[in-house]
C-alpha cells in the first residue's frame, strides 16, 4: 500500500520558515517524481515545487521561488520542501504528490497524471 505522509506544517509568523517532510513508503522512490501543491481557502489547488526522479532538476510556482526549496532524499525515500519568508498569502494546506515518470530529469508542473497524492499538513501564516 502506497502512502505519502506530509509533516511539519504549523503556526508561524510573517517571515519565518518550516520545513515541510513528505515521507513515501510502498513504492520504489527513485522512480518517482515529486511535488508539492497547495491548497489555500476558497481557492483553488496549485503547484509549488517539483523534483526530478534524480534530484538534479526542479521546479518552482512564480510565487515561491527564491523562497522555496525543494530536495528528495533517495535513501530515506522522503521529499522536503524548505518555505521561508513566508507570508500570509502563503497559508495553505500543503500536499505531497507523486508520479511515475520514465526519465530521470523529467518533473513536473501540473496534476496531470498524479499517481499518488498525500493528505497533506496545514500552514498557517500569521502577519
Amino acid at each position: 500500500q502506497v502512502q505519502l505522509v506530509e509533516s511539519g506544517g504549523g503556526l508561524v509568523q510573517a517571515g519565518g520558515s518550516l520545513r515541510l517532510s513528505c515521507a513515501a513508503s510502498g513504492l520504489t522512490f527513485s522512480v518517482f517524481g515529486m511535488g508539492w501543491f497547495r491548497r489555500a481557502p476558497g481557492k483553488e489547488r496549485e503547484f509549488v515545487a517539483a523534483i526530478s526522479r534524480s534530484g538534479g532538476k526542479t521546479a518552482y510556482a512564480d510565487s515561491v521561488k527564491g523562497r522555496f526549496t525543494i530536495s528528495r532524499d533517495n535513501v530515506k525515500n522522503t521529499v522536503y520542501l524548505q518555505v521561508n519568508s513566508l507570508i500570509p498569502e502563503d497559508t495553505a494546506v500543503y500536499y505531497c504528490a507523486a508520479r511515475f515518470l520514465t526519465s530521470g530529469s523529467d518533473y513536473f508542473t501540473d496534476s496531470v497524471g498524479i499517481h499518488y497524492w498525500g493528505k497533506g499538513t496545514l500552514v498557517t501564516v500569521s502577519s
